[in-house]
Parts: C-alpha cells; sequence; structure tokens
C-alpha cells in the first residue's frame, strides 16, 4: 500500500468518525428533547438510530485494522490509529446512553415532573458541548483544548450531585415521587457517565499529540 492509499483510507476513517460523533451528539440531544416535551416518536427514533452508530463503530474498527494489518503504521500515524479504536468506543457508549434516556421517556410519558427537572437540560447542553469540543480537540490535534474540556467534567458532577440531593430530599418528603425520582437520577447519571467518556477521549487526544498517556479522570 503506497503512503497515499494510506492517507486516503485513514481520511475516510476519520470523516466516518466524525460522522459518528455528530450522530452521538443529536442522539444526546434528541433523548433530552423526548423527556422533556414527552415526545414518544423521538424517543423512539433515538432507539432505531443507535443502530446507525454502532454500524459505523463496526466500519471504522475494521478499517483501522485493516490498515494496521497492511501498512504495520509506527510512531505518530500508530498512535492516531489507536486514538481512533478508543474513540469510537466511547462514542459508542455515549450513544447507548442516550438510548438508555429515551427508554426513560417511554416509562415516563403519563408523570408530571417535578421543578429539578428544569436543570436536566443545562446539564445535557454542558455535556453536548463537552462532545462537540472534544472531538473538535481530535481533528485540530489540540493537546490545551482537550485538557481543558476534560477539566469542564468538574461541572458535570456538581450538576449530577445537586441533582442528587435534590431529589432525595423531593422523595424523603413525598413518598409517591419516589419511582420518578429514580428515574430522573438515572438520566443525570447518564449524562455523567457520557461527560466521562468525553474525558476518555481527551486522554486520548492527547496520547495521540504526545505519545504520553494522561490521567484526566481525577
Amino acid at each position: 500500500m503506497t503512503r497515499h492509499v494510506f492517507e486516503e483510507q485513514l481520511d475516510l476513517l476519520h470523516r466516518n468518525l466524525m460522522a459518528m460523533g455528530t450522530l452521538v451528539e443529536e442522539a444526546i440531544h434528541k433523548a433530552i428533547k423526548s423527556l422533556i416535551e414527552k415526545d414518544s416518536k423521538l424517543a423512539e427514533q433515538v432507539i432505531v438510530g443507535d443502530s446507525k452508530i454502532n454500524e459505523l463503530e463496526q466500519e471504522i474498527e475494521a478499517g483501522c485494522f485493516q490498515l494496521i494489518a497492511l501498512q504495520q503504521p509506527v510512531g505518530s500515524d500508530l498512535r492516531r490509529l489507536g486514538t481512533m479504536l478508543k474513540l469510537v468506543t466511547d462514542l459508542e457508549r455515549m450513544g447507548d446512553h442516550a438510548v438508555s434516556i429515551s427508554k426513560t421517556t417511554r416509562r415516563l410519558m403519563s408523570e408530571s415532573f417535578p421543578k429539578q427537572v428544569a436543570r436536566i437540560p443545562e446539564m445535557a447542553d454542558h455535556v453536548k458541548a463537552m462532545v462537540r469540543d472534544s472531538l473538535n480537540a481530535y481533528i485540530a490535534k489540540d493537546k490545551q483544548l482537550a485538557e481543558e474540556v476534560a477539566a469542564r467534567d468538574d461541572v458535570v458532577d456538581k450538576f449530577y450531585a445537586s441533582m442528587f440531593h435534590e431529589l432525595i430530599n423531593e422523595m424523603s418528603s413525598q413518598n409517591q415521587t419516589i419511582s420518578q425520582g429514580m428515574q430522573l437520577l438515572l438520566v443525570a447519571q447518564y449524562l455523567e457517565r457520557i461527560a466521562d467518556h468525553v474525558t476518555n477521549i481527551c486522554e486520548w487526544v492527547i496520547y495521540m499529540t504526545t505519545g504520553k498517556m494522561a490521567d484526566l479522570n481525577k
């Protein structure tokens, strides 16, 4: 395989990875929108659409392994392919969390939400921005941006802690809200886990650019 062909195939993998990232960000947006607006059709779109995210993961993985086998890359080329393999795994899991949120929408269609649910869209907006910016860091090979995005995970953790305490207090004072409160806590937890996957991506961006692993999940 010539270097030109290798670069072309690497570029195709890169474009597929960006398409996957866009689908994941859209899935998170639609999942939260379906929950807040109690839109079962939108929730179903997220659930059905997850198959495309899974397909892209498999295509990118297969392409990476093929290039590794045929080209036997070293140095920065190998790091880039290894980073792609890690990124698609994290992106696929983010998509799974969006599906889980959409399934929660189906379970809560007939519920009247407490005031704490208003915090969820704000938390989700922060998480979506982290997803987008982590991929921008990957595109630009920007170590500093990756570190900055990972640091924003602390804000998501604070959102989760705040919602946890508020919903626990709500459930303690009104027993009839326990089932609903637990479902909303799971939604907040799914968003918190998505942010953790973003931090993983940032760690791999740093590895790709420097050759050194960083522990940003602290």
